[in-house]
């Protein structure tokens, strides 16, 4: 995989990644554009998957005490399944760590579950629905 991973380095690349956001989950899954933008971003920190200039890859993170939230993350309908989304939980765990969170927590859809059970992360709870979508809490302890 030639895609780097890293934080957003400029406003435009978190432009990019804003929008990669609202093709894939307001164009694609049907969440509102009011849930996809919740007021959080400015205050996240933003991890892209840049490949040639372009980012092919993101989610955020976003802090409360110990506690990182990892969320937001989407992947080019035509790139997925090229490991770019275990790429980003996998930089999102280390950002957080060296944030000094001590857990990781997500609200991860259940279609894309796989995707972290086999990066370590537990169901905590029932599955519920979050904007039409089918949904399960999942945290990872990091200390």
């Amino acid at each position: 995989m030639a895609v780097e991973v890293r934080p957003a380095r400029d406003s435009r690349e978190i432009d990019q990644a804003l929008a990669l956001r609202e093709r894939v989950f307001v164009g694609e899954q049907g969440v509102t554009p009011a849930a996809e933008r919740d007021g959080r971003d400015g205050d996240a920190l933003h991890l892209v998957a840049v490949d040639r200039g372009a980012v092919v890859g993101t989610c955020r993170l976003t802090f409360s005490g110990t506690t990182v939230s990892l969320g937001r993350l989407a992947v080019e309908r035509t790139r997925r399944r090229e490991g770019i989304g275990a790429a980003l939980v996998s930089h999102g765990e280390h950002a957080a760590r060296q944030a000094g969170a001590q857990t990781i927590a997500l609200h991860a859809q259940v279609e894309i579950r796989e995707l972290y059970d086999a990066a370590g992360y537990v169901q905590r709870g029932r599955p519920f629905v979050e904007q039409g979508i089918d949904h399960v809490t999942m945290e990872k302890p990091l200390a």
